[in-house]
C-alpha cells in the first residue's frame, strides 16, 4: 500500500516531509562485525583480492556482472583503481575475521543524499565468502550503516534477473522484490533484464533486528549450524514472490551473493 494523504483539491499525494534534511555520504571507514571486516578499498588489497577474485578457478562469480572476469592481476588492478577513483562509489573490500584473508568486494552505489537513497552494489565474493554467516553479515553492516546511522530512507539492490543467488540473497536478507525491467542493458553482448528490490526505512524497523538476532552466536550450535534460519525470520516482511521461475538457481549458476550497478 502506498503512503498517501489527501491535498486541497482532493488529490491522493504522497506523505509530507517538511522536516527531511539531506542525508550525510556515507563514510570510506573500516566496520568491524563479529565475522567480518569492512576496509576501505586500496590499492594493497589488489593482491589478496585477486587471489579470492581472480583466474580461471574463479571466471563464473562475475558470469552476471558487467565487469570481469579477471585473468591477469594487472588487469584486476586496473579495474580496482577504476573502482577507487570513481567518485560515485564508497567501496569497501571484505575481510573475514578468522582467517584474515580477503574475500569479496562491496559498495555503495546510486547514493543520492538529498533523496535518502543509496544501493548496494558491485558486490563480488569469492567462493569462501559465498553463502557463509561472514557474507550476511557484511551486507547487514552496509545496511546498517546507511538505514540506522545515516538515516537514508531507501536501500535498494538490483542485479542480473536470471542470477538466481543473488535474487535469493536479496530476499533471505528481506529485499522487497519491487519488478524487473525488460531488455534493461546490453550485458558482455547478451540481453540482460534487471531485477529491483528494496529495504525502506519503515522495512527496516523489522527486518534490522530480525538481522541480528540472526547473526547472535546463540542462533548457532557449536559446529556453526544455525538453530533458526534467516529466511524464516524475514519471511513475514516480504510481500511478493521471486521475479520469475526461470530465475531460481540451477547447478550451473555461479557468482554467488551479487548485485551489480
Amino acid at each position: 500500500m502506498i503512503e498517501s494523504t489527501i491535498n486541497e483539491f482532493g488529490q491522493p499525494v504522497g506523505r509530507s516531509l517538511d522536516d527531511w534534511l539531506p542525508r550525510p555520504t556515507p563514510e570510506s571507514r573500516a566496520f568491524d562485525g563479529g565475522r567480518c571486516r569492512l576496509e576501505p578499498l586500496a590499492s594493497e588489497h589488489v593482491g589478496p583480492l585477486f587471489a579470492s577474485l581472480g583466474g580461471a578457478e574463479a571466471e563464473d562469480i562475475w558470469t552476471y556482472l558487467q565487469f570481469g572476469p579477471f585473468f591477469d592481476s594487472e588487469e584486476f588492478a586496473r579495474h580496482v583503481h577504476r573502482l577507487i577513483s570513481d567518485p560515485g562509489l564508497v567501496n569497501f573490500a571484505i575481510i573475514d575475521v578468522a582467517s584474515r584473508r580477503l574475500e569479496g568486494m562491496a559498495a555503495y552505489d546510486e547514493i543520492s543524499p538529498a533523496a535518502g537513497t543509496i544501493e548496494i552494489g558491485q558486490v563480488v565474493f569469492g567462493r569462501r565468502l559465498q553463502r557463509t554467516t561472514g557474507a550476511t553479515e557484511a551486507l547487514y553492516l552496509m545496511l546498517s550503516h546507511a538505514l540506522d546511522d545515516l538515516g537514508y530512507r531507501r536501500c535498494q539492490w538490483r542485479c542480473d534477473a536470471l542470477n538466481g543467488r543473488s535474487l535469493a540473497a536479496a530476499e533471505r536478507l528481506g529485499f522487497r522484490y519491487e519488478g524487473t525491467w525488460r531488455n534493461a542493458l546490453i550485458s558482455k553482448g547478451r540481453s540482460r533484464d534487471t531485477a529491483w528490490f528494496s529495504i525502506t526505512d519503515s522495512d527496516w524497523i523489522s527486518i534490522g533486528p530480525r538481522i541480528r538476532s540472526w547473526l547472535d552466536p546463540g542462533n548457532f550450535d557449536e559446529r556453526g549450524k544455525q538453530n533458526v534460519a534467516l529466511s524464516a525470520l524475514t519471511r513475514a516482511d516480504r510481500t511478493a514472490s521471486r521475479p520469475c521461475e526461470r530465475s531460481v538457481q540451477t547447478p550451473h549458476d555461479g557468482g554467488g551473493q551479487t548485485a551489480s550497478r
